[in-house]
């Protein structure tokens, strides 16, 4: 299996997604996403570029296409372009659309801490008896 092969697996899991996205009209800033894009796959160069030249990771080149972006092949970079687009897709499809409370308004009754509430200075030290 080549490395296209296996990415375009991830690659058509990561558009189904964003189409889902789309179709429920939740689908992230699109102008958002490309800044992103940008940064991720810039960063991606330059990092695969020195993990490639100092020898820490290396490809067979009878699975790869031959395009390459310095020593990087081009099949390395679509790890970056299903990032970009399936996680805020995920993220804005699975996300609750629950209101947060106002900062205005304090902490409620319920999640102040009790008194009962945490081991007591007797149960603490396991004997019954008070810590000093």
């Amino acid at each position: 299996m080549t490395y296209w092969a296996l990415n375009a697996a991830f690659l058509a899991v990561a558009a189904l997604v964003a189409v889902a996205a789309a179709l429920r009209r939740r689908a992230p800033g699109w102008r958002a996403l490309l800044v992103a894009a940008i940064v991720l796959l810039l960063t991606t160069a330059v990092f695969d570029n020195v993990m490639i030249g100092i020898g820490l990771v290396d490809y067979n080149p009878a699975l790869i296409s031959g395009a390459f972006i310095g020593r990087a092949p081009l099949e390395d970079f679509a790890y970056a372009v299903v990032a970009v687009v399936l996680l805020p897709s995920l993220w804005h499809l699975l996300g609750s659309a629950t209101v947060r409370p106002s900062a205005s308004s304090g902490p409620s009754a319920s999640s102040a801490p009790s008194a009962s509430a945490g081991p007591s200075a007797s149960s603490a030290t396991g004997s019954g008896e008070p810590r000093a």
